[in-house]
């Protein structure tokens, strides 16, 4: 190669230079980030927090050696797949927005109020909502319909599933101010992608014309798709008479009673028993 040539191609063991005193701007394979840092920074920077943690932990112990490679493995495997199950239950809790933070664990079968453990424990592994089915819960006022409800929706977000709370009126109110701000299709659209939506205190007040129309566009949208739970102070035979208007009545009850699995509290108030749990509300609403 002429000398005037060779003049402008300058070769180093890490990188080609163009034109003398030019070096390439790219760092050399050597000088990466990644051959500069240990298996545990490598872990965080691929967000694998839990096994880096769990190797950490590892290390310390000084009769790790014994284990085989691949137990070590699945060890750094299992810490990683839990940590992920349990992130995924706080955000999936946190945007629920339980009104009670209760638990299928804390429910008091003992008392006399026709409560069926057997149910309850069926409805715990989540298949119904997968299925698009409902529950609908009815009993007097501090019969405990709001804690069983919140709790099924506790248990929901432990298997991973997302899910919703909301009161009536609020979810109402809701809709009524999304279609004044031109969120409307929106908010329909999530409550449709939400696998369960948990929907407290029906019947408190008939519905107006609106409501109605709002009310049956999110059930139509769930109805076999996607789990509800409706909890009332009214029987549901009594249901129809709140929605006032005798053809939405038909169509909103028949989403919601087809295909439901129904529970009637009966008995005295649970508010003393259930306000000794944990709760994210005001004690005294437990309806």
């Amino acid at each position: 190669m002429p000398a005037a040539h060779r003049a402008h191609l300058e070769w180093t063991p890490s990188r080609l230079s163009v034109g003398r005193g030019r070096p390439d701007p790219r760092p050399p394979p050597s000088q990466g980030p990644s051959s500069r840092t240990g298996p545990i920074d490598l872990l965080h920077e691929l967000r694998l927090a839990g096994m880096a943690q769990a190797f950490e932990e590892q290390l310390a112990m000084p009769d790790i050696g014994e284990l085989a490679f691949d137990d070590r493995l699945s060890l750094l495997l299992e810490r990683e797949k839990t940590e992920r199950e349990q992130r995924r239950y706080l955000r999936l809790k946190g945007l629920a927005k339980l009104h009670l933070d209760a638990t299928i664990e804390d429910i008091n079968f003992k008392a006399n109020r026709g409560l069926d453990r057997s149910l309850i424990l069926r409805l715990a592994s989540g298949q119904w909502i997968m299925d698009g089915q409902t529950v609908l819960v009815s009993g007097a006022t501090g019969s405990g319909k709001s804690y069983l409800a919140c709790a099924l929706g506790h248990q929901a977000c432990r298997l991973g599933i997302s899910t919703r709370y909301y009161r009536v009126s609020r979810l109402l109110d809701a809709l009524d101010l999304a279609r004044a701000d031109g969120s409307y299709p929106k908010l329909v659209q999530r409550l449709a992608r939400t696998w369960l939506l948990v929907l407290d205190d029906w019947g408190l007040a008939s519905l107006s014309g609106q409501s109605r129309h709002d009310l049956l566009e999110v059930l139509d949208d769930r109805y076999a798709r996607r789990g509800t739970i409706l909890a009332s102070q009214l029987p549901v035979e009594h249901w129809h008479d709140v929605v006032g208007d005798p053809t939405f009545g038909d169509a909103i009850l028949d989403r919601l009673v087809n295909n439901a699995h129904r529970i009637t509290l009966k008995g005295g108030s649970m508010r003393r028993f259930y306000d000794s749990t944990k709760e994210t509300s005001n004690p005294t609403d437990h309806t």
